[in-house]
């Protein structure tokens, strides 16, 4: 039993460091701010293709992981970034602004 304890500890912090490393290695998809709105915690985004979702190009509202990510955004900014399905909604998990 105690075996199959530590087995299954091995196992899960395994998996946990894959899915970290392969969001880490995810490309950020190129994309223009068309909309910040800091209340909803929300991005309205001009984007290319987002490989690891199987999304087309496009512009569309994206929840933001984390509401501190609106804090240095402004309609026009162009960025990489890496977005997620979270909880069933298509979700921003991180943002790099380009320089001008």
């Amino acid at each position: 039993m105690k075996h199959l304890k530590q087995a299954l500890i091995t196992l899960l912090t395994a998996l946990a460091a894959s899915a970290a490393l392969a969001q880490a290695a995810a490309p950020l998809t190129e994309g223009e701010i068309r909309k910040v709105d800091k209340e909803a915690g929300k991005l309205t985004i001009k984007h290319g293709e987002i490989k690891n979702l199987e999304m087309p190009p496009m512009t569309m509202v994206f929840r933001v992981s984390d509401p501190k990510l609106l804090e240095s955004l402004s309609a026009g900014d162009k960025i990489g970034f890496q977005a997620e399905k979270v909880d069933g909604q298509f979700t921003v998990t991180a943002i790099d602004k380009k320089a001008p």
